[in-house]
């Protein structure tokens, strides 16, 4: 991870933040943090499960939004990138001609694991998405072959892991029947063959 030259800005400076370049950065107490482009494992990942939730939200005719790296404002001068994250149709309609970052809580996060974001995923973003009430937080780990949900209770996140063939088990999506296996097999191009 990469501080840029940028000193300090404010979050309202980051809503509007372009350096001419394609990369994306979370806000990080004043401080620009680059985030690293990616694995296609992690792109993949993201994608089945941004698809498997979208058919599960029109399936239940939920008034719900699911979007990959918007933002998540988490502190004053704070706000950090998702790799999915599900709003209702109100959270989204505030932000149509604005920044994609979300000042109020989403339904449901999902963060997938990559090896530089270990500690970003497992202790920053655990600890300011629960200060923030995210009601759900998904840690998809694919070094672990683990997922991770998070549920909110009284402040702080009940911990449940879900392992190779256990059906993930959500409150925001009661009915989802999917394995951590076929969440994982997702990520790997070999898996038509």
């Amino acid at each position: 991870m990469v501080t840029t030259p940028v000193t300090s800005i404010t979050f309202e400076e980051y809503l509007t933040y372009d350096d001419g370049s394609d990369f994306h950065y979370e806000l990080v107490d004043s401080k620009l943090e680059l985030m690293n482009p990616p694995t296609i494992e992690h792109f993949l990942i993201a994608k089945f499960l941004e698809q498997l939730l979208d058919a599960e939200i029109k399936r239940c005719s939920s008034p719900w939004l699911c979007f990959r790296e918007s933002g998540v404002r988490t502190g004053r001068n704070k706000s950090r990138l998702t790799d999915l994250c599900v709003v209702t149709l109100e959270q989204a309609r505030e932000l149509l001609n604005a920044s994609a970052v979300f000042q109020s809580p989403p339904l449901l996060i999902v963060e997938v694991v990559s090896p530089e974001s270990v500690k970003r995923d497992y202790r920053h973003k655990r600890s300011e998405y629960a200060a923030l009430e995210v009601p759900e937080y998904w840690i998809v780990d694919p070094l672990e072959a683990k997922i991770s949900v998070l549920l909110l209770e009284d402040g702080f996140y009940e911990e449940t892991v879900f392992t190779g063939t256990q059906e993930i088990v959500s409150r925001t999506f009661l009915e989802l029947a999917i394995t951590v296996d076929q969440v994982f097999t997702a990520g790997n191009l070999n898996q038509g063959s």
